[in-house]
């Protein structure tokens, strides 16, 4: 019989973030973002949770294809785009859009003839300096693609550095915004700006965030990129982290628990043993007092996390026994608490999942 781990994956609640995301941007059209095996809740979950989305979003070349072999007809993106003449042929053949952010992309594409025009988004570095072109560079670019005769539809793409806080001290959205506009002024295409953190300031930015695509990627999920709270949005957990009780020990005060004797009880106390630790995706640094539900009372780690079970604090909740449910993230506690406790975002948590933790759908 398997461990009594299980990561549940709530479609419903994909279905709706979607629909959340669109309400914020209600003119765009929508790239569901799918990267990381989508964020851990799996690609066939993503295909149904996100039906309605204009398009996927997505690193992995494997993956693209994949989706196209399990049905998805419309426009998949690469958004690290291609990395050689393969990747090219890739993309014209299974009707892949690839992303432009450096000369060199250009030049490969330029010279590698295809079968049939794939369609690009060129990515401007505004000041997240992670990939893209400058400003004053931008436009050059645009016109070296546009001269490519098997180059078709060109988007104008960027990416927020700090979008959960509009005021950012070193970076704020609108000085972002405004080094697009510079940067893309007389060149008429559609633009993708908004990531989740974008699309959730969008409300609040509508006459200056002008986006005809925007990339929702961890809100999909029922995370936040900060600045708030998932319920704050109205979004709701797609994936719920379960486990049991698989032991209880009685200690003293005095007593230690777990590797390093981490923690030491200042009075007489239950300690509860989960079936859950590093080796199934829980983070190893995760401090005492890492929030944690019983039997859907909240309580805390204690101790050190090891590699297949940790210790929790059973202190007022005398009817925890052997089989209780253990929520580790998800219904009733926010993946983001957690995240926060561990020093970590939501982001990393779900898409450590490992791979021997059972995942089923609700």
């Amino acid at each position: 019989m398997p461990r009594p781990i299980v990561a549940t994956i709530h479609v419903a609640a994909m279905q709706h973030n979607l629909a959340r995301a669109r309400a914020c941007a209600p003119a765009a059209k929508a790239w569901a973002v799918v990267k990381a095996n989508a964020y851990g809740h799996g690609l066939q979950r993503a295909l149904r949770g996100f039906a309605d989305a204009d398009g996927m979003a997505l690193i992995e070349f494997d993956n693209a294809v994949r989706l196209r072999e399990m049905g998805w007809s419309k426009p998949v993106l690469l958004l690290e785009g291609w990395f050689d003449a393969a990747d090219l042929h890739a993309m014209a053949e299974h009707g892949l859009n690839g992303t432009a952010h450096c000369m060199e992309q250009i030049a490969l594409l330029e010279r590698t003839p295809l079968a049939r025009p794939v369609d690009v988004h060129l990515k401007m570095n505004t000041g997240m300096n992670r990939l893209g072109f400058q400003p004053g560079e931008f436009a050059a670019a645009h016109a070296r693609l546009r001269a490519i005769p098997h180059v078709g539809r060109i988007t104008l793409m960027t990416h927020f550095a700090n979008a959960d806080e509009a005021a950012h001290e070193c970076l704020p959205i609108r000085e972002q915004i405004r080094r697009f506009e510079a940067g893309a002024a007389g060149l008429d295409a559609p633009r993708s700006l908004a990531n989740s953190a974008g699309v959730l300031r969008m409300p609040e930015l509508r006459e200056e965030l002008v986006s005809d695509w925007i990339r929702p990627g961890i809100m999909l999920y029922g995370g936040t990129p900060g600045g708030g709270s998932a319920a704050d949005y109205g979004l709701r957990p797609a994936m719920t982290l379960a486990s049991e009780l698989i032991g209880i020990q009685h200690i003293a005060a005095g007593d230690f628990v777990g590797y390093g004797s981490r923690f030491e009880a200042d009075r007489d106390m239950r300690i509860g043993t989960v079936a859950c630790g590093y080796a199934d995706g829980y983070p190893r640094h995760a401090p005492t007092g890492t929030p944690v539900l019983v039997d859907g009372f909240r309580t805390r780690t204690v101790g050190r996390v090891s590699m297949d079970m940790m210790a929790v604090d059973l202190t007022g909740i005398d009817q925890a026994r052997v089989g209780s449910r253990v929520v580790l993230w998800g219904e009733d506690l926010p993946i983001d608490d957690v995240a926060a406790s561990a020093g970590t975002i939501g982001y990393e948590l779900m898409c450590a999942v490992a791979p021997r933790v059972q995942v089923k759908e609700d």
